[in-house]
């Protein structure tokens, strides 16, 4: 008699609700760390988890290894104006165009008609600093962004009229401090709408003593559009769609990537967006251009090996990427004890290191 061997076991299909979980407000943090590098560091590689300052990474790291960071710049994205009617209105700027044109998402008591000349920043004698005339929606005709042509060099105005683009989270306007402590000390290609939060603990100290124990660092530009906080609205994960944002592996990270790989050593991606940019690559092979990739557990990884984060928003594309990271149940057990301990959240918060699920990295700790 011929034994069948069991049927495969049909793959999980997953629900927003499996990445939720309670958040005491209270450890949202609101503020930056009084030093970057003073944050907690959860080393969630193995069970039991260690906890950590985030200055002591460099020690858990190995020569030879590769940090890959995202280099993008957050710019001053965040515009008040008002309509020719006097209704005031809100622009956050998304992405750059060419000839003076960018792409906003737009708050607006009533959205106004192709061609309106909108009034920006109004001055103390109720002038504009400058104006922004409504070409259409965008990415089609009926998308949900707008397509404006600023009167001036769009990134001139942002810089000295347009405001940090906080997370909604973040209940307080931006002052000086956002200003420098929302941007990397490494952020060169200005672009972002959001910081590349896992980024913001690194300070020179750490980077030098990341050199000097060997470890190797290569850039890559993702520029962070605002839809990194678009809420997953269905339980069918399946069913959503992610936002566009552009990205560019330059060839010298593309080298540092080859010569890790020969030599044994593991790549680090510091931040999601470093993941969603390398593994992008990998699938399509083009190393500039538009990316939406979605994440989600079953993901097979093929460039990353270690990833230092943030901890994330509830019910988000970003749980979903690390829990397909790091494992499902390992993740969510990481998050409980960092509730229970009292780790601060989202982009001012603490940072986590993980390990990709079943690879040597998270087998030996």
């Amino acid at each position: 008699m011929t034994t069948l061997p069991p049927a495969a076991a049909p793959a999980r299909t997953w629900t927003t609700s499996d990445f939720d979980f309670h958040l005491p407000p209270e450890l949202i943090a609101q503020h930056p760390a009084p030093e970057r590098s003073a944050s907690r560091l959860l080393d969630g590689r193995g069970w039991p988890p260690a906890d950590r300052i985030f200055r002591e990474l460099p020690a858990l790291l190995a020569p030879g290894d590769l940090l890959v960071f995202n280099d993008t710049q957050v710019i001053k994205a965040r515009l008040y104006g008002e309509k020719p009617t006097g209704g005031r209105l809100e622009l956050l700027v998304e992405r750059m165009l060419a000839d003076g044109e960018v792409v906003a998402h737009m708050k607006v008591s009533k959205k106004p008609a192709p061609g309106t000349v909108l009034r920006m920043a109004p001055q103390a004698d109720g002038q504009p600093a400058f104006t922004a005339t409504l070409l259409g929606r965008w990415p089609e005709a009926d998308g949900p962004l707008f397509r404006l042509r600023f009167s001036d060099d769009p990134y001139a105005m942002m810089e000295r009229h347009g405001h940090v683009p906080l997370p909604p989270y973040i209940e307080h306007p931006d002052t000086a401090e956002d200003e420098q402590r929302y941007q990397t000390v490494f952020a060169k290609n200005p672009g972002a709408v959001a910081a590349p939060t896992a980024a913001l603990h690194f300070d020179e100290a750490v980077l030098a003593a990341l050199a000097a124990r060997g470890v190797q660092r290569a850039s890559v530009t993702l520029h962070v559009g605002a839809g990194t906080f678009q809420p997953v609205k269905g339980e069918d994960i399946r069913a959503h769609r992610m936002h566009s944002e552009w990205y560019r592996i330059p060839p010298q990270t593309l080298a540092a990537l080859e010569r890790t790989r020969r030599a044994g050593g593991r790549v680090l991606a510091v931040g999601t967006t470093t993941v969603r940019t390398l593994e992008s690559w990998a699938r399509s092979g083009a190393t500039e251009g538009d990316t939406d990739i979605f994440i989600t557990p079953g993901f097979d990884f093929r460039v990353v090996d270690l990833l230092i984060t943030n901890f994330h928003l509830p019910r988000s594309t970003l749980m979903m990427l690390v829990s397909a990271f790091a494992g499902y149940e390992h993740v969510m057990a990481l998050y409980r004890h960092a509730i229970g301990r009292r780790y601060r959240f989202f982009s001012y918060g603490d940072a986590m290191l993980l390990a990709r699920a079943g690879s040597a990295a998270a087998a030996a700790d």
